[in-house]
């Protein structure tokens, strides 16, 4: 049987991903979207461009939800970018409606489902997705964190002309103003970046991560990031699909660990067939457990103005 994932969204994120994910021959696709002709439209095009780059996965499109049925899979990238004029609970609102609507349906047609969230304010959304789906807490898992380590490996190899394959990060908390950037867990062939660089390098790279998102939209103008983002979701994909186990940051459910409890949030997990198979629990100091506690708040925060 021929592996399955559904996209939700065919905007830059999620057409990405579904091109990423054929171009690996990953899984067959199923790109879904709400405007009429835009997945066909899209799937028609990242089909074609097979026979040049030698894949031979299918890809559809699709306004509806049969065609995905039986999917392994469902990455979620459907939603509302914040707008000028829309407060963040605006967009918390918005974000929800579609996202509880979206999955239902795709959960309405396939079981035995791993949702991978990308949709923002991407925590909060885990818990919808949660809710809405009754998925085990194993099976629904937020990307950013993977995304956030990227940027700052980007950053500290930029810094140091380094090789990024040489450079592993460690970022917890939600995917935010609140993340938490770990220097002391980030390495360049596994020497701390703290005996790299002084200390006003590294505060700067902590906070060129955090704000990552922003600075792109910043320089865009028009639009968000998808390139990084949809990497990160199809890293996420390949380690379930090939079971690789994966030691990976992601928004994952927590009762108890890092002492926070019912809220989705930032660690390191590993990542394999089973979805999220174990959550590691990394020995933090008291500032940074501090602020892990406090990046956690910020989402229970939004998760109290859920309405599903």
């Amino acid at each position: 049987m021929r592996r399955k994932v559904t996209v939700l969204g065919a905007g830059n994120v999620g057409a990405t991903a579904a091109q990423r994910i054929v171009e690996k021959e990953l899984a067959d696709v199923v790109l879904v979207d709400v405007l009429d002709g835009i997945p066909q439209g899209k799937s028609l095009d990242m089909l074609q461009s097979g026979a040049v780059e030698g894949f031979d996965m299918k890809i559809v499109g699709s306004n509806g939800y049969e065609e995905t049925a039986d999917s392994q899979i469902c990455v979620v990238t459907a939603g509302l970018a914040r707008k000028p004029g829309m407060s963040r609970d605006d967009l918390l609102r918005k974000n929800e409606e579609i996202v509880g609507d979206i999955v239902a349906k795709a959960t309405r047609h396939s079981k035995d489902l791993t949702i991978i969230m990308v949709t923002n304010p991407l925590d909060a959304m885990c818990e919808v997705a949660r809710r809405v789906s009754k998925l085990p807490k194993n099976k629904i898992i937020g990307m950013a964190g993977i995304l956030d380590s990227a940027r700052m490996r980007a950053f500290i190899a930029m810094e140091l002309g380094v090789s990024m394959q040489n450079i592993h990060t460690t970022v917890l908390g939600g995917h935010g103003d609140t993340m938490v950037p770990l220097p002391r867990y980030s390495t360049v062939a596994g020497v701390p970046i703290t005996e790299l660089l002084p200390p006003e390098k590294v505060d700067a790279i902590v906070k060129r991560t955090a704000n990552g998102g922003a600075e792109i939209v910043n320089l865009l103008k028009a639009g968000s990031a998808y390139y990084a983002p949809s990497a990160a979701a199809v890293e996420m994909v390949d380690a379930i699909f090939n079971d690789k186990k994966k030691i990976l940051p992601c928004a994952a459910y927590l009762e108890g660990e890092y002492g926070i409890k019912g809220v989705f949030v930032g660690v390191p997990v590993v990542l394999g067939s089973n979805g999220i198979e174990k959550i590691i629990e990394l020995k933090l100091t008291p500032e940074e457990l501090a602020a892990l506690k406090k990046s956690a708040d910020s989402v229970h925060e939004l998760v109290g103005k859920l309405t599903c």
